[in-house]
């Protein structure tokens, strides 16, 4: 470790080498390399935490470039978690980094979460989150958790005790939102200073757990509105719920799968499958997003209906034995899916699983 390097945070009062040390062989799971993740992972290995872990599935777009700082135009359509490993490692070349390009599930988390001493949670989805959530509960992992929508962000400290009581996720949360309930950055919009600075007060608080400085929000939420710059910070007791697992035998697959809900039969998975649908004359695709949302659907078969408008629109849907929906990243769908199978129970309704990146 180059001790020169980071000299201008060492010579900080009650930092010194002793702490860039404890940094140097820390080791750091990041789940998500997006708006939160790319501050996240940038900061932590240029004050030198000596290990980090990059978990993401999914590939740079472009409409992730205004926020996701790590990425740039060539990155696009390259795996998030490769790129960021290859960019962390020439920002720091003495670093150990390991890249996790594949979802986290049941299967794997256990494995991949023991080999790191604090996981940082930067991800928008809310079964992973959950998911982390009990994992690190049940392995007591301190767990790194930043939020945001809109112009709103969140960040909290997780699985540490502190006077006589551990708190975590479900504590503040404890049952998970229903799939129609909670846009993530795909339906809601965000503005990418906003992931910066909770990013960057993620890692802050990932600096203060490995050195031992400040006041760590240990059974805090931290509630900051970036339009006016009003912080808060709430302490929360222990939730009277408990709905945390006690034992890994209680974690069951189906609470964790994508948008808090199994995936089911009526879910088309890949662009091939659709258009294979779309084959029959009797099928139609139906796009509910807001006619300016991009990109446009480039398919034959593919009706514009916002999901606003949807009930006032059953009348054309009538003469159509299939109808497959899709949307931004999946919720919307969800949502149509069901208001036109409670309509229509006879007919065959779908939608594209996970949105519309899944037939780009």
């Amino acid at each position: 470790m180059d001790l020169q390097r980071y000299n201008r945070q060492i010579i900080l009062p009650n930092f010194g080498e002793k702490a860039q040390k404890k940094l140097w062989n820390a080791s750091v799971l990041v789940v998500g390399a997006g708006g939160l993740g790319c501050p996240v992972l940038q900061y932590l290995a240029t004050a030198g935490v000596g290990t980090l872990g990059v978990v993401d599935y999914d590939k740079v777009e472009e409409s992730n470039l205004h926020r996701q700082i790590l990425f740039e135009e060539s990155d696009i359509d390259i795996l998030k978690a490769e790129v960021a490993k290859d960019k962390l490692e020439k920002l720091n070349s003495n670093l150990k980094v390991k890249a996790y390009p594949y979802p986290l599930t049941l299967e794997n988390v256990f494995s991949i979460i023991d080999s790191y001493d604090i996981v940082v949670d930067c991800t928008d989805n809310f079964s992973i989150r959950y998911l982390l959530s009990d994992v690190c509960y049940l392995q007591k992992k301190p767990l790194v958790y930043g939020a945001i929508y809109q112009y709103q962000g969140q960040v909290a400290v997780f699985n540490i005790e502190k006077e006589d009581r551990m708190t975590n996720y479900r504590d503040l949360f404890p049952l998970p939102p229903q799939p129609d309930e909670i846009p993530n950055c795909n339906e809601a919009g965000v503005i990418g200073t906003l992931s910066g600075m909770v990013g960057t007060m993620q890692a802050n608080e990932v600096i203060k757990l490995i050195t031992g400085i400040g006041d760590v929000l240990i059974h805090k939420l931290l509630l900051i509105n970036m339009l006016d710059y009003h912080t808060s910070i709430i302490k929360y007791p222990k939730s009277k719920l408990n709905t945390s697992p006690q034992t890994q035998e209680e974690l069951k697959p189906e609470n964790y799968s994508e948008t808090c809900k199994l995936v089911q039969d009526t879910d088309v998975k890949s662009l091939r499958e659709l258009e294979d649908l779309l084959k029959d004359d009797q099928a139609l695709l139906i796009d509910v997003r807001n006619e300016d949302e991009m990109p446009r659907i480039q398919l034959k078969k593919c009706k514009s209906i916002p999901l606003e408008r949807l009930k006032n629109e059953f009348q054309e849907l009538e003469k159509y034995e299939r109808i497959i929906f899709i949307c931004q990243s999946g919720i919307r769908s969800q949502k149509a899916l069901e208001i036109t199978k409670a309509q229509y129970p006879d007919k065959k309704i779908q939608q594209v699983s996970g949105g519309i990146k899944t037939i780009l």
